[in-house]
């Protein structure tokens, strides 16, 4: 899965770590939910943290189009709210059973 993360550029993610970062998203979605900004930064910033750390970057001059798309680390509760309004169930979609 390619994810983009804005401002910065994108990232192929194997499958075997959406768990991680589904997680991760959830923690995300119930900061904003609450309106907790303190946590909601914690929870953005892990969760690209992650990204960063299980993907690889896929260079700069690829045309490879994302497959989701995830808020830069700079993005306002208020953005990430409306983010999730669109995407439904958190920004990174569950994988089924």
């Amino acid at each position: 899965m390619i994810m983009r993360v804005l401002g910065e550029g994108q990232f192929e993610v194997a499958e075997g770590d959406l768990n991680r970062l589904n997680q991760l998203d959830d923690d995300l979605l119930q900061a904003v939910e609450a309106g907790d900004e303190a946590g909601f930064k914690a929870a953005l910033g892990n969760l690209l943290a992650a990204v960063r750390e299980v993907g690889t970057p896929v260079p700069a001059d690829s045309l490879e189009p994302s497959d989701l798309i995830l808020p830069d680390a700079e993005a306002s509760l208020e953005q990430v709210r409306e983010l999730l309004r669109a995407e439904g169930d958190g920004l990174i979609p569950g994988i089924p059973d």
